[in-house]
C-alpha cells in the first residue's frame, strides 16, 4: 500500500538501487525472471544518479558516438532528468525495428538471453548503480540498459545483427545436442567474447572514413571508457579478425586495453553470418581457455535448448 501523502518514486523504502532492491529479492525468491517494472519504487537518489550519468555522457555521446545511436537517443526521446518507464521506450521502440525493452529481475542464462534477442525483445535491468560508484559497473544497470544499448536499437540494421546473433546461438544450441559440454562450454565462450568485442564494446570507422566512433554498449554507458577507448594512447585497435576475437579473453573490472574496429553494420552482420556458419561447422568446438569463465547455469540453459 502507498505510504500516505507519498509522491510517486518516493514511498517509504522505496529504493531500486543495485543490490539492494527488496523488491529484486522478493522477485528472485520467487523464481520470477520477468516482472513490471515498479516506476514508485525509484527513489529521489536513482533519479539523481541518472540525472548526473547522463551529464557526465551527452557531451561525450556527441564527440564519440555513432551518428545513428545519437539518432537513437533523439527517435527515445530519452529524459536527462528521469529515468525512462520502459512502456513509454518500447512505445516509440517497436515501431522502428520490432524490438522492445523487457525487465528482468536480475541475471539471464545465456541462452535464454539470446534468445530473446532472437524474438527481438531485449532484457532490460531495471535497478539504478549506487551513486557512489557512477562508473564501475560490475554488472548491467538501467542506465547501462536504456542509455548504452537501447537507443542502437532503434535502427534496423544494427536490430537485424542482433537477431542473427540469436539465430548463432540457436545454431550452437542444436550442436549441443550430444551432450559433448566441453564443445559446447568453447561455443558459448566464443559467443561471449564475441558479443563482448561488439555489441558492448565494439569500435567502428565513422561513416564517410574520418575517424573511428562508438556503437557498443559498455563504451556508451560509461564516461571513463568511452573517453579512454578512442582517446588514450595505450589502447590497441584493431581491424576485427574473427580468429582473434573468439579465443582473446577480456576482463569486466578494468578500462579496455584492446579493441576490435569494423568498418560498418553490413560488416558486422556479415561476421555474425561467419560466426554461425562456424558454430555449425564446429570450427569453434575448441577455442583458446581463459576469461570469460562460463558458469554451470549458463551451460545447462545451452544443453536443455539443445534438447528441446
Amino acid at each position: 500500500m502507498r505510504a500516505v501523502g507519498a509522491a510517486p518514486g518516493l514511498l517509504a523504502g522505496a529504493d531500486l538501487t543495485t543490490g539492494r532492491a527488496a523488491f529484486i529479492e522478493r522477485a528472485q525468491t520467487r523464481g520470477d525472471l520477468f516482472v513490471e517494472q515498479p516506476y514508485d519504487l525509484y527513489s529521489e537518489a536513482n533519479q539523481e544518479t541518472w540525472r548526473r550519468l547522463y551529464r557526465a555522457l551527452a557531451g561525450k555521446w556527441e564527440r564519440h558516438a555513432h551518428p545513428r545511436f545519437l539518432d537513437g537517443v533523439a527517435r527515445l526521446g530519452l529524459d536527462p532528468d528521469r529515468i525512462p518507464r520502459l512502456r513509454d521506450v518500447n512505445r516509440f521502440l517497436e515501431p522502428l525495428s520490432g524490438f522492445r525493452a523487457r525487465a528482468v529481475s536480475g541475471y539471464v542464462p545465456a541462452y535464454l538471453f539470446f534468445d530473446c534477442l532472437r524474438r527481438r525483445e531485449f532484457p532490460t535491468t531495471i535497478t539504478v548503480r549506487d551513486g557512489d560508484r557512477l562508473d564501475y559497473l560490475p554488472e548491467p544497470d538501467i542506465f547501462h540498459d536504456l542509455a548504452g544499448h537501447v537507443p542502437m536499437h532503434t535502427d534496423p540494421a544494427f536490430a537485424d545483427v542482433l537477431v542473427r546473433f540469436g539465430d548463432a546461438a540457436r545454431t550452437a544450441a542444436l550442436r549441443a545436442r550430444d551432450g559433448d559440454c566441453r564443445s559446447v562450454e568453447s561455443a558459448l565462450r566464443a559467443l561471449a567474447r564475441f558479443f563482448w568485442f561488439t555489441i558492448e564494446f565494439g569500435l567502428m570507422r565513422r561513416p564517410g572514413g574520418d575517424g573511428l566512433c562508438a556503437y557498443g554498449s559498455g563504451l556508451l554507458s560509461s564516461a571513463g571508457e568511452i573517453g579512454h577507448a578512442l582517446e588514450s594512447p595505450s589502447v590497441q585497435r584493431v581491424p576485427f579478425q574473427l580468429e582473434w576475437v573468439v579465443n582473446q579473453g577480456f576482463e569486466i573490472d578494468s578500462l579496455q586495453p584492446l579493441l576490435f574496429v569494423v568498418d560498418s553494420f553490413r560488416h558486422l552482420e556479415r561476421e555474425v553470418r561467419r560466426l554461425e556458419r562456424w558454430l555449425g561447422e564446429g570450427r569453434l568446438d575448441n577455442v583458446a581457455p581463459g576469461e570469460p569463465a562460463v558458469s554451470r547455469e549458463d551451460l545447462r540453459s545451452f544443453l536443455d535448448a539443445g534438447l528441446q
